[in-house]
């Protein structure tokens, strides 16, 4: 063997090796983001950007500029070898933060991962063989590292349409069962609150009919028709189905086999604003979802909803108006002295239940909801003390070892619920407690972002005393909100602690806290955020 060939060699097990270690981090991105094209490299571009941290970007420079120089012909060939392996420690290492193993969203190995496993590797054999033959070998070896996220992006492209007729028979099998069986179906949307209004559906209807709720949060094509074959049966009176979407056209291709009864409209605001761009394109998503139904229950606290609402009865559908503000809502529910959300039907008071943390606007869809499918307000009104808050959706725990009482809001946030989570802390704070806020504040709010989480902080230092800020995805606006807010009158915040990860932040809290604290935990970032 030659030295020049002995010296490819190395280069090329260190290349590929490096390759291999970064495909690891960036499928796992392609994973928690739904495998959706562009995404993966979106978060490259985030991890890589200067704002996120200097070291990472300084790094991808130091590594891009390797791979350049090997562009050159004067280059020795000792040299490549050692710009090869300064790419791969760049690969490997950086961007800080994003790991390879991960922490919170581990690389599950499905049989869709396993098969953009398989096009990745072809992909990038395709390329490492073209570099051969076109004399770029060691340029390809530098470059591939760096730029994994556009041979994942590469690989999606590829495997979408497999990916597309391989779910496809799945959810022939679930529109063909649903035929069969012939449930009544409740579809809900909206920009936040859709897997609560299930929950409490699910809940009002149960003593009534045999249901079936869509578990968790699976509200996309796969989740519904895994739902659907694997727990319909005859015996299913009524199905609650929540529905999601990244774009659109994704509600109304889940209607043409789901057709609901009713639809829910439960909230709409500046979640996935990022995707869609405007809250208007968001709302001509979510309004899908009322093609096909017959009746229409309408969150009218949300003035663009109102204004659907007027549309939809003048289209023809029956629209249930709900609110938790209008007491002249088909449906209101209001919170009375005595610490109990009142439900009223037509301004008849029906039921009430002790507030605690339950979302009176949810509610108000469910009640609608469940009266739309037939059940009566006798039922209602029995069931009313069964509703209860879906997991990580404010809910309220005291930890055994420290004594601190945790409100667990944790699923997501938005600015809606994020102003709910802020009211159950208040609660607590007047009753004697010191309030905590760990936060790494709100995301997929596009160019609301920034203002919507500097407002957050704000509104916290008014209630806490001290904001645990995690990560750095909106470090910046939650440190300038929280600075501002503590500087104004009447302002409880003291301390602001900056973290990287979120077990940093509960090490931190079960430190220096005692029973005489009261923490919400907002929002739960997965690590490929950076």
């Amino acid at each position: 063997m030659t030295t020049d060939t002995f010296v490819l060699y190395i280069a090329g097990a260190m290349g590929t090796i490096a390759s291999s270690l970064a495909a690891i981090k960036w499928l796992r991105v392609a994973q928690r983001e739904h495998y959706i094209l562009t995404y993966t490299t979106k978060f490259a571009l985030r991890w890589w950007s200067y704002k996120t941290a200097r070291i990472n970007t300084i790094a991808f420079a130091v590594g891009y500029f390797s791979a350049a120089l090997q562009a050159r012909e004067v280059v020795p060939l000792k040299v490549r070898v050692v710009l090869v392996g300064a790419v791969a420690v760049v690969a490997i290492v950086f961007p800080l933060g994003l790991s390879i193993r991960g922490r919170t969203s581990k690389l599950a190995l499905t049989a869709r991962m396993k098969r953009l496993m398989l096009t990745l590797t072809c992909v990038y054999a395709v390329g490492l063989v073209a570099s051969f033959e076109l004399s770029f070998v060691y340029l390809y070896l530098c470059l591939a590292p760096l730029l994994m996220p556009f041979l994942v992006e590469a690989s999606l492209w590829l495997t979408r349409p497999i990916e597309s007729r391989a779910l496809s028979k799945f959810v022939t099998k679930a529109e063909n069962k649903l035929k069969r069986n012939h449930p009544k179906v409740i579809a809900i949307t909206g920009s936040f609150g859709k897997t609560t209004t299930k929950n409490y559906i699910a809940t009002l209807t149960r003593s009534s009919m045999t249901v079936l709720a869509s578990p968790a949060s699976f509200n996309n094509r796969a989740g519904l028709a895994r739902t659907i074959n694997e727990h319909l049966d005859a015996s299913t009176e009524l199905l609650v189905a929540e529905m999601g979407t990244f774009g659109h056209g994704e509600i109304a291709s889940l209607c043409s086999w789901i057709p609901p009864d009713v639809a829910v409209l439960c909230a709409l605001g500046p979640v996935h604003l990022e995707r869609f761009g405007s809250e208007d394109q968001i709302l001509k998503a979510k309004l899908e979802i009322t093609q096909q139904a017959h009746t229409v229950v309408v969150n009218v606290d949300y003035p663009k909803l109102a204004l659907a609402a007027n549309s939809l009865e003048l289209g023809g559908k029956k629209v249930m108006r709900v609110s938790d503000r209008d007491f002249s809502a088909y449906v209101s529910v209001k919170n009375n002295d005595e610490g109990q959300l009142v439900v009223y039907v037509e301004q008849r008071r029906i039921g009430a239940v002790d507030e605690g943390d339950i979302s009176a606007g949810n509610l108000a869809c469910a009640v609608a909801a469940a009266l739309a499918v037939g059940v009566t307000e006798n039922a209602l009104c029995e069931s009313l003390s069964e509703i209860k808050a879906p997991p990580n959706r404010l809910n309220a725990v005291v930890a055994g070892d420290v004594g601190v009482e945790i409100l667990d809001d944790t699923y997501n946030s938005n600015p809606a619920g994020a102003r709910r989570a802020l009211a159950a802390l208040q609660r607590r704070v007047e009753s004697g407690k010191r309030g905590v806020v760990v936060t790494p504040g709100m995301v997929e709010l596009g160019h609301k972002q920034f203002i919507e989480n500097l407002r957050f902080a704000k509104a916290i230092a008014d209630v806490a005393s001290i904001l645990i800020i995690v990560g750095r995805t909106n470090q910046e606006a939650l440190r300038q909100g929280a600075r501002e807010g503590a500087a104004g009158s009447g302002a409880n915040l003291t301390q602001i602690v900056e973290v990287r990860t979120r077990e940093a932040a509960v090490s931190w809290v079960r430190r220096y806290l005692s029973d005489r604290d009261v923490v919400l935990y907002e929002n739960d970032l997965p690590d490929h955020f950076p």
